[in-house]
């Protein structure tokens, strides 16, 4: 039985140590390299006297950050992937949160790093990796280890302010991996490209994979995702046949008509989460690739990477949502009303999960775990711990699990309940839309939409009141010559709010 991910890594270094595993623009690292230079790593924070410790690693996105994920965790700790385009405030407060007694950094990064309030040593990427291999030590190590130990933290928004750190241990990380792996169909001839930074608990579907079946992950230069010609380019350069994208990066593509120039001719798996995908937009997407396969996943970060998906195998109309369908292996979603009873069939309830996926929690933060991993209120007989994802979700005819919207993406105006994602889904119908995303400013009571497309505001506001009932009309429609997006390429809906606050104090 399987405990513990590295053991991926160490029966493919058997098989194919010359193959290269992960790579940018510049350079690529072999299996072996993986492998020795994660053991010297290992060896030389055990050397350090560090064991079940956070471990920072701060660096760059380049192929070298992922060794060093390795390295912390054959060195029996767990790392904390930080990046120098996050934001300084940001890294201080995960910092203050951590207190960690090591850093590992680059060139680029050990310079910036002095500029925190941190007692860390900072240990030099290319340095630790000349540390000589203990093999006592790493083999003792892992007797150690368990399968409920933690191999990584990462931050996620907390409604406080505070950055949330959530806990995933080697368990969920296998079931996950081993789940996902099994619908996309992962092998050794999979050639990846990451899309999303090192630092969200995305890049799981490409690192861990890889190390699995002995694949390729090629991280793309996040520059390309302003330019979605090149960016299609790339894919073919590198003979790109998987990605596991958010949808923001895969409507970039084709609503700025990309594909009239150049095809991905070498993709035939496209999975895609993180954003309810515009049927018009998806179905550009399938017209050119008529012959691959389309997956749409959901699920939290607090669920180890995702937790439901769905094979797009029939045709959508375009005022339909596509399904996040049904659970992985050994995952339950449970649909709770505001009773905490199952929702019937076509009733909204909230989405909640059970099984070996859920993280261990909040690093440090108790009362915030206790409030999202809660015991099942269906099982009164023993502990058992489900999540509370506080996303909406129905059943639909066909008895898939249909995504409706985020709790606080609900308002109620002009005494209707509303979900701000119908309103989208609306707008990305009309011809000329690229973009959208509306927000709700609770002090005046409106309803805000800002989109990027070749459309006027009237032609839109016409188009919107033969559609949706006058509660539903956006009360302002601001056009954009490019939607914002957070760092991992979603709909970056807090800039949105602060925008349209500054535009408020400015009259």
């Amino acid at each position: 039985m399987q405990t513990n991910v590295l053991e991926y890594l160490e029966a493919t270094v058997k098989e194919v140590p010359e193959k290269i595993a992960y790579a940018n623009e510049t350079y690529g690292i072999t299996f072996q390299e993986v492998y020795d230079n994660a053991r010297s790593i290992g060896s030389y924070l055990h050397a350090k006297g560090l064991h079940n410790e956070p471990v920072v690693v701060f660096m760059s996105k380049q192929p070298k950050t992922i060794v060093a994920f390795f390295g912390t965790v054959y060195g029996g700790n767990y790392y904390v992937p930080l990046d120098d385009e996050m934001p300084a405030f940001r890294i201080e407060l995960i910092l203050n949160k951590l207190t960690p007694k090591a850093i590992i950094c680059d060139d680029i990064t050990c310079e910036m790093v002095k500029k925190y309030n941190t007692n860390a040593e900072v240990l030099l990427y290319d340095e630790i990796i000349k540390a000589p291999v203990n093999e006592t030590a790493l083999l003792s190590i892992r007797k150690k280890q368990l399968d409920t130990d933690p191999i990584y933290i990462v931050f996620t928004s907390g409604s406080t302010g505070v950055p949330k750190g959530v806990m995933a241990c080697h368990r969920s990380v296998l079931d996950y991996i081993e789940s996902l792996s099994d619908v996309l169909g992962f092998n050794r001839d999979t050639v990846f490209a990451n899309q999303t930074p090192l630092y969200f608990d995305a890049c799981l579907k490409e690192l861990y994979p890889t190390l699995k079946f002995g694949a390729t992950t090629y991280l793309v230069p996040k520059s390309l995702f302003m330019f979605p010609i090149k960016l299609v380019e790339f894919l073919n350069e590198y003979k790109i046949n998987t990605i596991c994208w958010v949808v923001s990066a895969l409507t970039m593509v084709s609503a700025f008509k990309a594909f009239d120039k150049v095809v991905p001719k070498y993709l035939h798996t496209i999975a895609f989460g993180s954003e309810v995908f515009p049927i018009k937009q998806f179905n550009i997407w399938r017209s050119v690739l008529p012959n691959a396969k389309f997956f749409n996943l959901y699920g939290p970060t607090e669920t180890t990477g995702m937790c439901c998906y769905y094979p797009v195998e029939r045709e959508f109309a375009l005022d339909e949502v596509l399904p996040i369908g049904g659970p992985f292996k050994n995952t339950e979603i449970l649909l709770l009303d505001k009773e905490n009873k199952l929702a019937q069939n076509g009733e909204i309830g909230e989405i909640c999960v059970r099984g070996t996926s859920l993280t261990l929690g909040y690093y440090k933060d108790e009362e915030r775990t206790k409030e999202a991993f809660i015991q099942n209120p269906l099982n009164d007989r023993y502990p058992e711990l489900i999540y509370r994802t506080g996303d909406l979700g129905k059943l639909n005819e066909y008895g898939e699990l249909v995504f409706v919207s985020r709790k606080d993406y609900q308002i109620k105006h002009m005494g209707h309940r509303i979900e701000l994602g119908e309103i989208e889904v609306n707008v990305n119908m009309f011809d000329g839309i690229k973009s959208s995303c509306c927000i709700y400013d609770k002090e005046s009571g409106k309803i805000v939409l800002y989109y990027v497309g070749d459309v006027t505001k009237k032609e839109l506001t016409t188009y919107l009141k033969e559609r949706l009932p006058r509660y539903m009309i956006p009360n302002r429609i601001e056009e954009l010559d490019r939607m914002p997006l957070t760092s991992n390429g979603k709909l970056d809906r807090v800039t949105l709010k602060q925008k349209f606050m500054e535009s408020k104090k400015e009259k």
